[in-house]
């Protein structure tokens, strides 16, 4: 939770601030009319209500949003944030509200091809990655064999998979089970159940 003197400044304000990257559906998106929509959204928008303040939405990207926390751009980060020691000594996160870990997704007719880390790491794979995250992360720790292809648009890198531009992409089980489904018979989430690692998403305030 927030110490009292954020929330003084929160409700002396009128306004929560809430820090978003809106390229992370289910959690957070953006229209192209600059609307935000999302599970994360709508709970933001609950916790305004709940405040009696108004909402504003802050833009920020992955690569820019310990920097951005830092800043005091916003006064909350939602949107898929994941637990980290780097990010938990800048600022508190609330209780976990889900709990996963990264796992690949990749075409339907090749998910049986990349089952493991070991399957994973060759040479002649390609894994697609938005720059800046948690999944970059991962990524660079565990492969080093794998051709690592970084995509900038977290918003179009599935279609970039469907399209063959990558063998797959590893990122978190919830985002894998949600893209499968927009991608039906497409992409498919390979063993979201039992995921590589442990991770959990919270919000994180200052």
């Amino acid at each position: 939770p927030a110490d009292a003197s954020a929330l003084s400044d929160i409700l002396a304000r009128g306004t929560l601030r809430v820090g978003t990257t809106g390229d992370y559906p289910p959690f957070t998106k953006r229209d192209p009319a600059g609307d935000y929509q999302g599970f994360d959204i709508d709970l933001a928008r609950s916790l305004g209500a709940a405040l009696g303040v108004r909402v504003e939405f802050v833009p920020t990207s992955w690569p820019t949003l310990a920097f951005d926390f830092q800043a005091a751009k916003f006064d909350v980060a939602m949107g898929g944030i994941t637990v980290t020691l780097e990010r938990a000594k800048l600022g508190f996160f609330t209780e976990a509200y889900i709990r996963e870990g990264k796992t690949p997704i990749a075409r339907c007719a090749d998910k049986d091809r990349f089952a493991t880390l070991e399957q994973i790491d060759r040479p002649e794979v390609t894994v697609l990655v938005n720059p800046g995250g948690g999944n970059e992360r991962f990524d660079r720790a565990h492969l080093h064999a794998a051709h690592i292809e970084v995509k900038p648009d977290n918003t179009t890198i599935f279609e970039a998979l469907a399209k063959g531009e990558g063998d797959l992409m590893i990122t978190d089980a919830s985002e894998t089970r949600y893209q499968q489904k927009l991608h039906p018979g497409v992409l498919c989430a390979v063993h979201p159940e039992a995921p590589f690692d442990f991770g959990e998403k919270a919000y994180w305030a200052a």
